[in-house]
């Protein structure tokens, strides 16, 4: 065992002399590498330098020395554009009504709640009627007396007994009294607050036990039928937009579309968002409900020979809006103006035919003269 021992020393010191060794020619190698690295930067300066001064004597040279970029193209086309203004609106209703009591007395029943629907006829609230009954009742015994009195008056007056003041008096004391039962009976069914309509009920404003008198609102209630989307428009498109426009509706909360027409337009902008009100006509959904949101695209211009590109393609410098287009493997800068710009599309109303290849994937690194290669994918 001591043999071995003896030559552990020796062993280590070679290693670490090998290791050493090592690092030296790594480091070595790196230093080089730097070295060619900064020379190559150097010639790349000088060669870009030496393009540019050539180019600019020789314009065939800088065509030629181009590289050609790998694009792909996009078609213009030409065929209808139509723009929309395109807003949220409401559902509402002209059945948007305040049910007021019609008669004093004490709150005995309130069976509705809010966001209740309920059909036509329906009790939402019943009013105490206990004293309008009592009257009922007693008029009710004075009219049978006033009936037995006419009609002993009238065979009376039959007979040629009696004055013509005294059959009149009886006559008109019974009439009287039937013309004040009716009314105190109407009165009656006052006292039983019921839906005009069909509808929802929005908001209750009575509570149980309590006193109201005529005219008190009581709900306020929401008809079904009768339906319309009101929207605000912004004020410049005053004089562009007009009753009977095309408008696209959309309901995102059931997934239904329908085309209808504007049927009102405001008169009076909102000065706090500058804004004024579009009526557009609903005609009857079962699935439509009072305040349901909904979008709308309403058309404010339509051009059946219109120049139409991808929106994304439209660049601009000092000079205005511009586009690449290919001819024979060369981009070209083209400028344009364009018109309306609705979703993706872009109408141009001048700088192109509608049968030109436009860039589309590279657009941004091309540039005016650029030689490109279409992609087949």
């Amino acid at each position: 065992m001591k043999p071995v021992i003896k030559f552990l020393p020796l062993l280590a010191f070679s290693v670490l002399v090998a290791a050493c060794a090592t690092n030296e020619g790594v480091d070595a190698k790196k230093a080089e590498l730097e070295k060619l690295k900064s020379q190559l930067s150097a010639l790349n300066t000088q060669i870009k330098t030496l393009e540019a001064e050539i180019a600019k004597e020789d314009p065939e040279f800088a065509n030629a020395n181009k590289k050609s970029l790998l694009i792909t193209t996009a078609a213009a086309k030409k065929g209808e554009f139509t723009h929309y203004v395109e807003v949220t609106g409401s559902v509402l209703s002209k059945k948007n009504v305040n049910i007021s009591a019609e008669t004093a007395g004490r709150i005995l029943e309130v069976p509705a709640i809010e966001g209740m629907r309920v059909s036509k006829g329906q009790i939402l609230a019943t009013i105490d009627a206990e004293s309008i009954q009592r009257n009922i009742e007693e008029m009710e015994n004075n009219l049978a007396l006033a009936r037995t009195v006419f009609e002993k008056q009238e065979r009376l007056w039959n007979q040629k007994i009696g004055t013509e003041i005294q059959y009149l008096e009886a006559k008109n004391r019974k009439e009287g009294l039937e013309k004040s039962l009716a009314s105190m009976k109407t009165q009656l069914s006052k006292t039983e607050v019921r839906a005009p309509f069909n509808g929802t009920v929005e908001t209750v404003r009575v509570r149980l036990g309590e006193l109201v008198q005529p005219g008190m609102t009581m709900f306020q209630f929401v008809g079904e039928s009768d339906l319309f989307i009101e929207a605000d428009i912004s004020e410049s498109y005053v004089g562009v937009l007009s009753k009977g426009d095309s408008v696209e509706v959309s309901f995102p909360s059931i997934n239904r579309s329908l085309k209808t027409k504007v049927s009102a337009i405001g008169s009076i902008i909102n000065p706090n968002n500058r804004t004024f009100k579009v009526e557009v006509f609903l005609p009857n959904i079962p699935e439509v409900k009072p305040n349901m949101i909904s979008v709308l695209k309403i058309q404010d211009y339509k051009n059946k020979e219109s120049v139409i590109v991808p929106a994304h393609l439209i660049l601009a410098d000092n000079r205005g809006d511009y586009l690449f287009i290919v001819e024979n493997g060369i981009a070209k800068k083209k400028y344009v103006k364009r018109g309306y710009t609705f979703g993706a599309e872009t109408e141009i109303v001048e700088g192109l035919t509608g049968v030109e290849t436009l860039v589309d994937k590279g657009f941004r690194e091309v540039g005016d003269n650029f030689s490109v290669n279409i992609s087949q994918l």
